[in-house]
């Protein structure tokens, strides 16, 4: 994690532990609160689910997008049990307790369950959109329906377990669970896009969970209780609206309760994941010379997955997709003449094609906010372990593990690839090539990756084909 975004991180920790903290110093002081304000602060939890589930529902639908309809309808659940729950606050409407007691314990558990089932594969499928809607419009209509036959017949309501009984710990060891696997998946979707708005969704699903406690192990007239409320409220709003507007404004969907973001995403929607600056020098590089530009978009995206293969963590998994992207951004103050020449260069021309990793460098410098890393991948991709490659061309000196990852795919890339001046080699001689480089010029463990990694896409090509 860069030193940059430290302090993102702290704040967002400290918004995290605040909720817990609170229940656990003033959780248990006695409070004594009328129904009316229990009514209206639910009406407004109640609002923001509602508006946060049609937000969702609606980008879903304009998008084919089956997930943002599920998480629209866990919200729409939600907000169902939370209308019940506060038009059954005993002394408002009704005098009996069991439909509040029951739709507030119930609202977090369940809404945690139905998002929790974005796991299935089949309910992400933009097939499952229409079968979604009505399902939800099912729901909805169920849960109102039963809790206004319960508010007119008390009976109907099943008991709920008791503040700190069995029954309740096990509900909360299961909702935290669900809220725990949820906030693991945004947390490992921000380590990879580094986006605020994927950070925020991680602290409201915590906010969410420490509602939990409050709802299950405390009583009505206990402060955590009515706090509980607020982090609800507080935690649908942050989740909700977030996704929401990532989906609206079009941005690559980074999915973060679903947790499937890949370093190769990166690669694939470099704007909306790493920046217009980096998609400013992509532009300005196809511009020079199309082939290199082509040529770095496919190395970055082995270069990841290789990344990905070896288990390097999603922070050094975004690292390489850009210096991949970046690795050959130098070449765009090497001439024409010698970039495209249709025939060998001489040795001052190969001089200053060289030059090309110490510009890049000066490059990124010049135009700031870009890691040392990236610095390091761009200046050292043609550095080679027996010492034959540049700059600095020294036998024996270590080279930083996502260097040589970069440099295994870029030689790879290169020789499968037309050239002016020669044609492309199969994937078999490429391979065979770097095998027989294999710990003399290249790490034999990024070698072995890359591989396994271009065997398991000619199998999946092969599948689909078939």
């Amino acid at each position: 994690m860069g030193t940059r975004s430290l302090p993102l991180l702290a704040a967002a920790a400290c918004a995290a532990v605040v909720p817990p903290a609170l229940l656990h110093f003033v959780g248990r002081e006695k409070v004594f609160i009328d129904g009316w304000v229990h009514f209206g602060a639910v009406a407004s939890g109640a609002a923001v689910a509602v508006a946060a589930a049609v937000a969702l529902a609606v980008a879903g639908v304009r998008q084919r997008d089956a997930y943002a309809v599920l998480v629209g309808s866990a919200f729409s659940v939600m907000a169902a049990l939370l209308c019940l729950h506060g038009l059954a606050t005993p002394g408002v409407f009704v005098d009996e307790v069991g439909v509040a007691a029951f739709t507030g314990a119930a609202t977090l558990p369940v809404g945690g369950a139905i998002l929790a089932l974005g796991a299935l594969a089949s309910l992400r499928r933009p097939a499952a959109v229409k079968p979604l809607l009505w399902l939800l419009a099912a729901a909805v209509a169920v849960v109102l329906g039963l809790g206004a036959a319960a508010i007119v017949e008390p009976g109907l309501v099943p008991s709920v377990p008791a503040p700190r009984s069995t029954a309740a710990w096990i509900v909360l060891v299961v909702g935290l669970v669900f809220y725990g696997v949820l906030f693991w998946r945004a947390f490992s979707t921000y380590r990879l896009t580094q986006r605020r708005a994927d950070l925020l969704v991680a602290v409201g699903i915590a906010w969410l969970a420490a509602a939990l406690p409050a709802a299950l192990l405390l009583d009505y007239w206990n402060v955590g209780w009515w706090l509980g409320h607020i982090f609800e409220i507080l935690g649908i709003a942050a989740v909700g609206f977030t996704v929401a507007h990532d989906l609206r404004r079009g941005a690559a969907r980074s999915r973060p309760l679903l947790g499937d973001l890949q370093g190769a995403d990166l690669v694939a929607r470099e704007e909306a994941f790493l920046g217009s600056h980096i998609r400013a020098l992509l532009v300005a590089l196809a511009a020079k010379d199309a082939y290199t530009e082509a040529h770095t978009r496919r190395v970055a995206l082995r270069a990841v997955q290789v990344g990905a293969e070896l288990g390097l963590t999603p922070e050094r998994q975004r690292e390489l997709a850009i210096g991949g992207l970046l690795h050959d951004i130098g070449k765009l103050t090497i001439p024409d003449s010698i970039l495209q020449k249709p025939g060998p260069l001489t040795d001052d021309e190969y001089r200053i094609v060289m030059g090309h990793v110490h510009s890049g460098v000066a490059l990124l410098k010049e135009l700031g906010g870009f890691s040392e890393t990236v610095h390091r991948l761009v200046r050292g991709h043609h550095e080679r372990l027996d010492g034959s490659g540049y700059p600095r061309a020294v036998a024996g000196d270590p080279i930083p593990l996502d260097v040589g990852i970069l440099a295994v795919c870029d030689v790879y890339d290169a020789l499968v690839s037309d050239r002016v001046y020669r044609e492309a080699w199969t994937h078999e001689q490429a391979l065979e090539h770097l095998r027989e480089a294999a710990d003399r010029q290249f790490y034999g463990v990024c070698v072995d990756a890359l591989a396994r990694v271009l065997e398991h896409e000619r199998g999946a090509d092969l599948a689909v084909a078939v």
